[in-house]
C-alpha cells in the first residue's frame, strides 16, 4: 500500500480482524470503501492521518467486522415501517383498536395492512384474531393481518373481494381456516396466502423506498451490514433497485427471488426469464443471490416424521411433490443461479436432501454452495451427516426459536423444540453453517443472535443447552461463514487490507459481557464500505 492517507482512522482497545491466529490489533485505517491498513500499535497508522482524515480515538472500544443476517426479510420490515403496528398490542381489543384507528383515517375500500412481527401467545387471549373480530374493527376496508411469512388473517371484506367462500377448496399445500362451527375464520396458511394477497396493491414507490431507508437503518443500528433477504418478488426487487439508486440502503442486500406458492417447473421458468435482466444490475450493495423455494410450512405446518403433539392425525405439509421440485431446482441451477429451500420439519429436511441428492447426481460439477438448506430446523444426526456429505450449506436462526418456543411446544412438544437448530451438532460435523434471524418471526440483531446461540435461551427458558456454541463460533457464523455462503469471502468477513470496510464499533468487548448485557448490546458505530450508516446518535 501507499502512504497517500486515510479517510478514516480508528484507534481502539481491540480490533478483532477474525483472521485465524491473529491476535487483537489496535488501529485500523480506511481508504475509500476498503480497509487500507491495520496495526497492533495504536499509533502505528498515525502517518496516514491527513487534513481530511476522520479520527475515532476510542481506547475502550472493540472493533469487529459488520455482521450478516443470512436469512431475514428486509422487505417485510420495510413494508411494516408504514403498516399498523399490531406488534405493540397486548391483547386483542388493543390489536383491533390499532386497526380501527387506521381505518378512521383511511379512505373506504382501501386495504389496511399490519406489521408481521407479532406472536399470538404474546396477546392476553393467546390466539389470533378472527375475521369476525376484524370486521368489528372495520367492515368498510379489506384488512390483511400477517404473522410471519406463513400466516394471514383477513376480514370478511377481503374474503369477499377474493371470492373465497365456504365452498372454496384449499389449494395444494395450503389451508383455508375454519372455526369450531365450520365457518371461515379468516385464517390462510402457506399456499393459500395468494388467494387474497394478490389483490393487495403495492404501496406507492416513494413510500416503499422510504420504508427500506428506515428498515435498513434499523438493521445497521444493531451491527448488521449485509442482509440476505429470502423472499423477494420481482416487484420488490424493482423497489430495491430504486432504493439503491436513491442511496437509501444502509445495508448490503443479497436477494433470493421468491418461488413460494409455485408447485411446478413451468412458472419457475417464467420467473427465471424475468430474472435474466438482473444479471447485469448487481453491485456490491445489491445483487440477486438466487431463487427461494419452500418445501413445508412454518411453525404450524412444518412436515414432521412423527405426528404433532397437539393433533396425532397431523404431521404437517409438504408444499411440493418431490419429483416436481427436482425439475424446478434443476431449471434454476441450469441457468446458473443458486437455490435456497425452506425445510423446517425433519420430514421436510429428509425430503429436501433426497431432492438435492438427485439434482447433484443429474448435474455433475455444480459449484459448491449452489444448493442451500434454509432452516434445517429439526435435523437429526443422520440428516446432518447427509447434508455435510452432500456439501449442502445450512442457515440457522436462533432468534426464531427464542421468540416462538412456546408456540412451537404447543404443536411439537418440548422434546422436539429442544432439538431445533442444533448448531453444536452442525459445527462438530464440519458443516458449512451460517446464522440469521428470520425476521419477522425472530427479532434481528447481531448480538441478540450471538447471545441466543451461546445460551439457547428462549421466551420459556433454556431449550437444548447441549446445542449451545461458543461466542467465537457464533460470531464466525455471522461473519466469515456468512461471507462464504454468499461467495464473498474474498471481500468481507474479516478486517484485512483490501477487504471492504464493513465494520462495527462497540463501547465494550462483547466477548466479555454478561449474558443479560450481550442480548441487547448495540454498536456505537456501523460502517459499510467505509460509510457510517448507523451510530448511537442516529437511532
Amino acid at each position: 500500500m501507499t502512504d497517500r492517507g486515510a479517510d478514516l482512522l480508528i484507534r481502539a482497545g481491540a480490533v478483532h480482524s477474525l483472521v485465524p491466529g491473529q491476535g487483537p490489533l489496535r488501529a485500523l485505517a480506511v481508504r475509500g470503501s476498503r480497509v487500507a491498513a491495520v496495526s497492533a500499535d495504536p499509533g502505528g497508522l498515525d502517518h496516514l492521518v491527513g487534513a481530511g482524515t476522520q479520527v475515532l480515538d476510542l481506547p475502550g472500544a472493540t472493533v469487529l467486522p459488520a455482521f450478516d443476517d443470512t436469512h431475514t426479510h428486509l422487505v417485510f420490515a420495510a413494508l411494516g415501517a408504514h403498516d399498523v403496528p399490531v406488534h405493540r398490542a397486548r391483547n386483542i381489543p388493543e390489536f383491533l383498536d390499532l386497526i380501527r384507528q387506521r381505518a378512521a383515517v383511511t379512505p373506504e375500500g382501501e386495504w389496511i395492512r399490519t406489521t408481521t412481527n407479532w406472536q399470538e401467545l404474546n396477546l392476553a387471549e393467546r390466539r389470533m384474531p378472527t375475521a369476525a373480530e376484524l370486521d368489528r374493527a372495520t367492515d368498510r376496508h379489506p384488512v390483511l393481518v400477517k404473522r410471519g411469512g406463513h400466516n394471514d388473517v383477513v376480514n370478511s371484506y377481503a374474503l369477499r373481494l377474493a371470492g373465497v367462500t365456504e365452498d372454496t377448496p384449499a389449494p395444494p399445500g395450503g389451508v383455508i381456516g375454519r372455526g369450531a362451527d365450520g365457518r371461515l375464520n379468516g385464517r390462510l396458511i402457506d399456499n393459500a396466502l395468494h388467494l387474497v394477497e394478490h389483490l393487495v396493491p403495492a404501496p406507492d414507490r416513494t413510500e416503499r423506498v422510504d420504508g427500506l431507508r428506515l428498515a435498513s437503518r434499523d438493521y445497521a443500528a444493531t451491527g448488521i451490514g449485509t442482509v440476505r433477504d429470502c423472499a423477494v418478488t420481482p416487484e420488490d426487487y424493482a423497489v430495491l433497485l430504486a432504493a439503491r439508486e436513491a442511496g437509501a440502503l444502509s445495508t448490503r442486500v443479497r436477494v433470493l427471488i421468491s418461488a413460494l406458492g409455485l408447485t411446478s417447473a413451468a412458472p419457475v421458468e417464467d420467473l427465471l426469464d424475468v430474472m435474466e435482466e438482473w444479471r447485469e444490475s448487481s453491485d456490491q450493495w445489491l445483487s440477486v443471490w438466487g431463487v427461494k423455494f419452500g418445501l413445508d410450512g412454518g411453525l404450524e405446518a412444518g412436515a414432521t416424521e412423527e405426528p404433532y403433539a397437539c393433533d396425532h392425525s397431523f404431521s404437517g405439509m409438504l408444499t411440493w411433490e418431490p419429483d416436481a421440485l427436482v425439475e424446478a431446482v434443476e431449471a434454476v441451477v441450469r441457468r446458473g443461479w443458486r437455490v435456497g429451500t425452506h425445510a423446517y420439519g425433519d420430514r421436510a429436511v429428509r425430503t429436501l436432501l433426497d431432492v438435492y441428492e438427485r439434482v447433484l447426481a443429474r448435474n455433475p460439477g455444480l459449484p459448491a454452495g449452489t444448493l442451500v438448506m434454509e432452516h434445517g430446523g429439526l435435523a437429526g444426526p443422520e440428516q446432518r451427516a447427509r447434508a455435510v456429505a452432500l456439501g449442502i450449506p445450512v442457515t440457522i436462526q436462533q432468534p426464531l426459536l427464542h421468540d416462538t418456543a412456546e408456540v412451537e411446544e404447543g404443536f411439537w412438544g418440548p422434546e422436539r423444540v429442544a432439538r431445533l437448530f442444533p448448531a453444536r451438532g452442525w459445527i462438530d460435523l464440519g458443516a458449512q453453517v451460517s446464522a440469521g434471524s428470520d425476521f419477522p418471526v425472530g427479532q434481528f440483531g447481531a448480538m441478540r443472535s450471538v447471545w441466543g446461540m451461546t445460551t439457547r435461551q428462549t421466551v420459556i427458558g433454556v431449550k437444548g443447552p447441549e446445542h449451545a456454541i461458543t461466542y467465537d463460533e457464533a460470531v464466525t457464523l455471522h461473519t466469515a461463514n456468512a461471507a462464504r455462503l454468499l461467495g464473498e469471502e474474498h471481500l468481507r468477513g474479516t478486517l484485512t487490507p483490501g477487504r471492504l470496510a464493513d465494520l462495527t464499533v462497540w463501547d465494550r468487548d462483547p466477548a466479555h459481557c454478561p449474558d443479560d448485557v450481550l442480548r441487547d448490546l448495540m454498536p456505537t458505530h456501523t460502517f459499510v464500505g467505509g460509510r457510517l450508516v448507523a451510530s448511537t446518535g442516529t437511532r
